[in-house]
């Protein structure tokens, strides 16, 4: 099984930015955890992550080529106006999860909007790194229930 997690912009960022809500694990750390818990569920995993919409939209396309079994995306702050990245998204019929670290219903009121959110199978918000590894668990189930 092949999963791919792509992370949007300002993510490499994580440990330097909005330490109170993002925290002080940096993007190493984050990779770290993601790469464990591949190797525990003894799966295929590739990250990706872009500050550019541009290159997020092309990767997402990729996949339909690599024929990934499952998508995790944390589009950061395209999340809330994106319809591109969406779009993208969308194209693809294999199971597709939303992440966030922070939970997004208690920041902002331009945060609490997802345009991506609708085209995938599920959103995962607020739960730190934990959310990625709750994502792969969802995203597994989702490609084992597909077949």
């Amino acid at each position: 099984m092949k999963i791919l997690v792509i992370n949007g912009p300002n993510l490499n960022f994580l440990g330097i930015r909005e330490k109170g809500v993002y925290g002080d694990r940096d993007y190493a750390a984050l990779l770290a955890l993601i790469k464990e818990k591949a190797d525990e569920l003894n799966i295929e995993l590739e990250t990706f992550q872009s500050n550019s919409e541009g290159e997020i939209i092309d990767r997402i396309q990729k996949a339909y080529y690599d024929k990934v079994d499952g998508l995790i995306i944390n589009p950061a702050a395209y999340t809330h106006y994106s319809y591109a990245i969406r779009d993208a998204l969308a194209s693809l019929s294999i199971p597709k999860i939303e992440v966030h670290i922070s939970n997004i219903q208690e920041r902002e009121e331009f945060r609490r909007v997802s345009v991506t959110a609708p085209v995938c199978d599920e959103q995962i918000s607020g739960h730190g790194f934990d959310g990625y590894l709750m994502a792969m668990d969802a995203v597994i189930n989702l490609c084992k229930n597909k077949k």
